[in-house]
């Protein structure tokens, strides 16, 4: 088992940033693909991110490259996501997942492991 749990959403102008971060616990991430989605209301949960762990590799879709930047932490089993240039668009709540498996995987039910979630709420 992997317990995720995310942390850094907020309330934030158009424009501005936040980072979210996400803990892991309950085994080695070594083997596995941590990934970032989202979902705002009355939609369907969205991929945003997501980084192979052994090796850092990143992938984001074109919607949020050049804003979004995931990135980890070996020695703290953490991951974030640094959010630039934020836009009403953005706002969802956002999950940190994790699949086991070397591939990145843009597909939510190719993950195994699931947070909690964080909102973001980006204000014009």
């Amino acid at each position: 088992q992997v317990q995720l749990v995310e942390a850094g959403g907020g309330l934030v102008q158009a424009g501005g940033s936040l980072r979210l971060s996400c803990a892991a616990s309950g085994r080695s991430l070594a083997s596995y693909v941590m990934g970032w989605f989202r979902q705002a209301p009355g939609k369907e949960r969205e991929f945003v991110a997501a980084i192979r762990w052994s090796s850092g590799a990143t992938y984001c879709p074109d919607s949020v490259k050049g804003r979004f930047t995931i990135s980890r932490i070996n020695t703290e089993n953490t991951i974030y996501l640094q959010m630039n240039n934020l836009t009403p668009e953005d706002t969802a709540v956002y999950y940190c997942a994790a699949r086991a498996g070397p591939g990145i995987l843009t597909i939510t039910n190719q993950y195994n492991y699931w947070g909690q979630g964080t909102q973001v709420t980006v204000s014009t």
